[in-house]
């Protein structure tokens, strides 16, 4: 089985409506992504019907194949089983062990998780990581929390079985906060989105986890 993250260990999560203006849509996002030294994309559309999800992440799937590059879909198994990508990130209450039936052994499954109890339940046997959050104030989804902050993303770290993801609000400066605490990687939506140099943003927050 080949199930390890991918290094560097920074998720871009994808959101088509918070792109800055002029980014021209998620295929130049993501190359642009990747120029920065990004390797991992997951394709979060849920707004958009399957066949839409399946075009949009095939299209990513070959953007990330001439660096080697890795992408999932934020949602179905069955939606990344059409588009052949990696792998899927599973909402809180989705069935891990349905998934991987769906997907194989190879592939890159993780699921979203919000308290220790959640990160407690997160079986090995079907999952290779999880994301937690809101690690801080995030604009991509204002009112959401409360936040874990350090404290809290260390006692889900603690009590995970898989490595532990944080994202949420996070930048260059929170980073290194997260590993601190424990992280194994950090996801980014909307500090990348957002940026009028994406690029650089990535850059930014490689170097920050050294």
């Amino acid at each position: 089985m080949n199930r390890r993250l991918p290094a560097p260990s920074v998720l871009i999560v994808t959101d088509r409506r918070q792109l800055a203006g002029g980014a021209g849509g998620l295929g130049p996002l993501a190359d642009t992504a990747f120029a920065g030294g990004c390797r991992w994309i997951s394709l979060r559309e849920k707004d958009l019907d399957a066949d839409a999800q399946v075009e949009l992440a095939r299209d990513l799937k070959r953007r990330a194949a001439a660096v080697g590059g890795r992408v999932t879909v934020h949602g179905a198994a069955e939606i990344a089983l059409r588009a052949g990508v990696d792998g899927v990130h599973l909402p809180e209450a989705a069935n891990a062990a349905a998934a991987r039936a769906v997907l194989g052994e190879d592939a890159l499954i993780g699921q979203s998780v919000h308290t220790p109890e959640q990160a407690r339940d997160a079986d090995p046997a079907h999952l290779d990581y999880i994301i937690a959050g809101p690690a801080f104030a995030t604009a991509s989804k204002p009112g959401y929390g409360p936040w874990l902050g350090a404290t809290g993303l260390a006692v889900i770290v603690q009590a995970a079985r898989v490595p532990v993801i944080a994202i949420g609000g996070i930048d260059a400066n929170s980073a290194p906060v997260c590993l601190a605490a424990g992280a194994a990687g950090v996801a980014v939506m909307g500090g990348v989105m957002r940026a009028a140099d994406p690029a650089a943003e990535v850059r930014a927050l490689i170097a920050a986890l050294g």
